[in-house]
């Protein structure tokens, strides 16, 4: 998976987990396991599971004679993953990537993909592979941003619009997949069941900062020529000013095989 909005390679790990820990991240993640509708026994399968943050929430859902499969491609999120894994009965943490899954065909009752696509070089195969994994009836729970829809309060209307069009050019490989998802998961083989727009909030500048990458995004969007470098640093000083506002969408489908 490559980085996320401007995060390096190394920082991603912390970066996913505070992501996930935040009051946003806990509200949508747990709304996509509750639609999964996991039950004991199942084998749950999490791709991109990173530094395995889902992983025991996943395990407790299928209980002892489940089974929870955690792919990832990263050495670093591995490593992670299966630390934080160690002692749970049933979970596997497996090097691979999303466009070649090292997964049984037709072996999975429940998936999850949670912000991977807008980083894979092919999503529409990546959920081609899916489909071959998992079995008649599974559902599959996809989440992803639309970066178009980022908005960022300030005086400086111009220079937010330029950052937000410097994420959806530059930052992020896929940025508008979060809308593309129904029709990418059809294409793919399955049924879309539900489809749920959320907008996570962010009024803490701090927050923000981490979480979109305000400051180190700007700085690469100066360096990018999309904003004049002593515009950019006041926009950005402005905003850790307060008060601060900023949001976009995440999309989460719900499908079925």
């Amino acid at each position: 998976m490559s980085t996320t909005l401007g995060v390096t390679r190394p920082e991603q790990a912390s970066y996913m987990l505070r992501a996930a820990a935040s009051s946003a991240g806990r509200a949508y993640k747990r709304q996509l396991i509750d639609l999964l509708d996991i039950a004991p026994g199942q084998t749950a399968l999490d791709v991109g599971c990173g530094p395995g943050t889902d992983l025991p929430v996943l395990a407790e859902r299928v209980g002892e004679h489940g089974t929870v499969i955690g792919v990832d491609r990263d050495a670093t999120m591995l490593t992670q993953a299966r630390e934080r894994t160690t002692g749970l009965r049933g979970v596997e943490v497996r090097e691979g990537d999303a466009h070649a899954l090292p997964v049984a065909p037709g072996s999975v009752d429940r998936a999850k993909i949670d912000r991977v696509l807008m980083h894979v070089a092919e999503p529409g195969d990546a959920l081609v592979q899916l489909h071959r994994v998992t079995r008649s009836g599974a559902l599959v729970g996809l989440v992803e941003p639309d970066w178009d829809t980022l908005v960022v309060d300030a005086e400086d209307l111009q220079t937010s619009r330029a950052f937000t069009r410097y994420t959806t050019e530059e930052a992020v490989r896929n940025a508008t997949i979060g809308r593309s998802l129904g029709r990418l998961a059809e294409k793919a083989g399955f049924r879309v069941e539900t489809v749920v727009a959320t907008t996570p909030v962010f009024r803490d500048f701090a927050e923000a900062d981490h979480t979109l990458g305000l400051g180190r995004n700007m700085q690469q969007a100066i360096n990018a020529g999309y904003v004049a470098q002593d515009r950019g640093r006041r926009w950005f000083a402005d905003l850790a000013e307060g008060p601060f506002y900023a949001s976009f969408t995440l999309i989460t489908v719900i499908c079925s095989r």
